[in-house]
């Protein structure tokens, strides 16, 4: 798959309607700061279709973006983050379950877990929470050019334990290099085949 065309919907507070909902949805979540922004914008291969910030914590919206006019990608605000308070983080995770709760057409989710360091409580709780939906999702490991080959070699085992995966599963991901977008473009199409 190839992506021809990304533009900007909507941010939403919480999930409802919106332009075109009923297409096929791609969520992508991840804690503050795993570069979810980055990776939309890289993925998609336009600068800045995704707002990104040094500050942890700026996607605190649901941001809407809809790919080739055929499928919504869907940017859920990170979790996890520390500074802001206990109330907001409260409301961020009742957005996230209320976003699974209502959407009809979500094909997968791209839970991207930074390959720097072992999972957090809030990507095992994410992870958790998939398994128990019995959500289909994708363990994309950002910022792989970070890390020599060497250290990629014992980070992704211990993200794979973590995280119940195989470590062929886990799809190393850089937003500099591109390493890992053909592999998760592969990942999305398939799951946009996959028939109800």
């Amino acid at each position: 798959m190839e992506i021809k065309s990304a533009v900007f919907v909507t941010s939403l507070p919480r999930y409802g309607d919106f332009p075109g909902r009923g297409l096929p949805q791609i969520a992508v979540a991840g804690r503050s700061n795993v570069g979810k922004s980055s990776m939309i914008n890289s993925l998609c291969r336009v600068k800045n279709l995704a707002k990104t910030s040094s500050t942890p914590g700026k996607t605190r919206l649901i941001n809407v973006f809809l790919i080739n006019n055929q499928f919504h990608l869907i940017d859920l605000p990170g979790y996890g983050y520390a500074k802001v308070s206990k109330k907001e983080q409260l409301s961020w995770g009742r957005m996230m379950e209320e976003y699974f709760a209502k959407s009809e057409t979500l094909r997968t989710t791209l839970h991207l877990v930074d390959i720097r360091h072992a999972p957090s409580a809030g990507d095992r709780q994410m992870n958790a929470f998939l398994y128990g939906s019995g959500l289909p999702f994708v363990v994309c490991a950002t910022k792989a050019d970070k890390l020599s080959r060497a250290q990629r070699g014992s980070m992704l085992p211990v993200l794979a334990r973590d995280l119940a995966v195989q470590p062929w599963e886990i799809i190393p991901y850089s937003s500099q290099t591109s390493e890992g977008r053909d592999k998760l473009l592969i990942r999305i199409a398939e799951a946009l085949s996959e028939k109800d």
